[in-house]
């Protein structure tokens, strides 16, 4: 008798000290969620759709400005920027609402998550009671008080399969809570890129207007007329390449000065921003721009309100503060800077500066302009910004390299 009950011991003590875990079942899709995910399915599809439009636009453009310049090409060009923006604005919004339905199916499968981690919960508690119960009697005092090994057996077995049902649920729980904090996580993801993408939407609508506005401002100035086109065209070149040249003038005779007065001498450092604002409407060489064919974009249109303050982007020495006094006319500051660095801020309703004035990084030189009409806007202008330009030994540079 003693050497059964020795050996049914020795039995319980091996299969309960190690627990018997099995891998968690996922719970299955709601109908819901199941739903969404089809209608996020054909979200990407239309996306997909829209993105192959964008990319036609973008060719049209690129072929048209490589054709000889006339009212009807520039015309065209700018008709596929419009273009190319409503489909941009319509793919856009396409992201949104799949960015929405993701978050939608996201929050369902936590709620399922949450159901499942608080049924486990239940589950572990009854069998913490279970085992609980067990513990007030001993394995010997159970196998003494049965009449029969089968009594005892069936008991035994009782006992076991409460700890393998607790090692089960213990490995679901911890599962399932590691499974809900990566859906949190990203539902958290999720909203970041909806915000971006209505942020993005907001800056794609500006786009749209300023692309309608050129178009509108080239019919008005030409009357569709190709010969005050090509009038048009010849003056604007001749402008562009008159402020180039003025520019560089300018500049290195304000060097030679101050070179010769030692008093460039300081590392300039990283420029900072001269605007509070930093939303980029176009950047440097973009192929958007719908002048394009008529001179490359040298610099960054920052966008700002008629009249925001501009601040100096590093110390230096304003080499030219050009004061104008009609619309046709482009209003600007250049101001040199060490390292053989300088900067220029067009298209300005204001001027606060004047030539060989020294001014500290962050001072406020003039105010922004560009509005159509107004005094130092200059030609072509869609709308308020600021045209921000980097120059290096006189030649136009990218300035997102240089800005902080």
């Amino acid at each position: 008798m003693k050497k059964y009950v020795l050996f049914f011991l020795f039995i319980i003590l091996g299969l309960t000290a190690s627990p018997i875990f099995t891998r968690a079942q996922e719970p299955a899709l709601s109908v819901e969620v199941a739903q969404l995910n089809k209608q996020i399915a054909e979200k990407k599809e239309k996306i997909k759709e829209l993105e192959k439009t964008i990319d036609i636009y973008a060719k049209n453009i690129e072929v048209k400005q490589t054709e000889a310049a006339s009212l009807k090409n520039q015309l065209g060009i700018l008709d596929n920027h419009v273009a190319k923006a409503e489909t941009d604005i319509e793919l856009t919004k396409e992201k949104i609402k799949q960015a929405q339905l993701e978050i939608e199916a996201l929050e369902l499968t936590i709620a399922e998550k949450e159901a499942v981690l608080d049924k486990q919960k239940k589950i572990i508690a009854k069998i913490v009671q279970g085992i609980n119960a067990d513990k007030q009697k001993n394995y010997l005092e159970v196998l003494l008080t049965n009449t029969s090994f089968t009594k005892f057996y069936d008991q035994l077995q009782y006992a076991m399969k409460i700890y393998a049902d607790l090692g089960k649920s213990v490995k679901v729980l911890r599962l399932v809570k590691e499974d809900l904090q990566i859906k949190k996580e990203q539902v958290e993801n999720r909203k970041k890129i909806y915000e971006n993408l209505k942020t993005d939407l907001e800056a794609k609508y500006e786009k749209l207007r300023d692309q309608s506005k050129a178009k509108e401002s080239l019919l008005v100035q030409t009357k569709s007329s190709e010969l005050r086109y090509r009038t048009l065209l010849a003056s604007l070149k001749q402008q562009h390449q008159a402020v180039v040249n003025e520019e560089r003038a300018y500049e290195e005779q304000i060097r030679k000065k101050l070179a010769q007065e030692n008093k460039l001498s300081a590392s300039v450092g990283a420029f900072a921003w001269p605007l509070l604002n930093r939303t980029i409407t176009a950047t440097f060489h973009d192929p958007d721009y719908p002048f394009r064919n008529v001179f490359e974009h040298s610099g960054l249109d920052i966008r700002a309100s008629q009249g925001t303050p501009v601040r100096a982007s590093a110390a230096g020495y304003v080499a030219r503060a050009k004061i104008c006094g009609a619309a046709s006319c482009y209003a600007y500051i250049l101001i040199v800077h060490t390292g053989n660095l300088s900067t220029l801020y067009g298209h300005l309703s204001r001027v606060d500066v004047q030539a060989d004035q020294f001014v500290n990084k962050g001072e406020i030189i003039g105010l922004t302009g560009g509005k159509p009409g107004t005094v130092g806007a200059g030609p072509f202008v869609t709308g308020p910004h600021l045209h921000f330009e980097v120059r290096a030994n006189g030649i136009p540079v990218d300035p997102v390299g240089y800005l902080e």
